[in-house]
């Protein structure tokens, strides 16, 4: 199956060649040029790998990487002219999984794109104790029956299961799951509470999500 890729160029000359270059390859490449499409995008359709340009003329990269993540954990490389230290920092900071210094030849954004790939493959997929997860589909099941959890839930309940019988503070679950801030702990207290419902899982006697009193919570394993 071909791997689906968004490029977010405004450069129109690099876009072509870049999608060019990609369908030599075997990928199927989607491109746009502003911030308010490549969102339009991520919101409606599915990829296995971004490529975000930085420059764009309606809305800095960076802050264009953070709300793409807050939709999607799809693997993003930055391609940008800005390939300062500083620049490629805070992309990994951010969470980028790889960052391109423009210019450079076409084969290596290919080499890069394969790796991460690769990588991820044997990630998507999680099987723990009852449940099985699919991470890039977003698909939760316990004992082969469907959970239907948000995407607050979701990212909260793969974070616990990923780092099964480790202590989470309310502070991680805040990041991993990208709610502001400011957000309350009772907030989060009310997110685990219908992760155990939806899994039914009783808090005075659990068997998956246990209270951790003063800190937060770990996934039994």
């Amino acid at each position: 199956m071909n791997k689906e890729v968004l490029l977010i160029e405004d450069d129109m000359e690099i876009q072509e060649l870049i999608k060019d270059y990609l369908k030599d390859y075997g990928f199927v490449c989607k491109s746009v040029s502003n911030a308010k499409e490549a969102l339009s995008e991520v919101k409606t359709a599915s990829y296995d790998i971004v490529i975000l340009d930085l420059m764009l003329p309606d809305m800095d990269g960076f802050d264009l990487l953070r709300k793409i993540k807050e939709i999607t954990d799809t693997p993003i490389i930055i391609s940008s002219a800005r390939g300062d230290i500083g620049n490629k920092i805070y992309g990994f900071e951010l969470g980028v999984d790889d960052y391109l210094a423009k210019p450079y030849e076409p084969r290596e954004l290919v080499l890069r794109i394969e790796n991460i790939l690769r990588k991820n493959k044997n990630h998507d997929l999680i099987t723990t104790k009852d449940f099985k997860i699919n991470k890039k589909t977003r698909e939760v099941y316990l004992d082969d029956y469907p959970i239907d959890f948000t995407k607050v839930e979701f990212d909260i309940f793969v974070f616990l299961v990923e780092n099964t019988n480790s202590i989470i503070s309310r502070e991680q679950i805040i990041n991993v799951a990208s709610l502001d801030t400011n957000t309350k702990n009772r907030t989060i207290d009310m997110h685990i509470s219908n992760i155990r419902y939806k899994i039914d899982d009783d808090s005075k006697n659990p068997k998956y999500i246990k209270s951790v009193w003063g800190i937060g919570y770990k996934f039994i394993g």
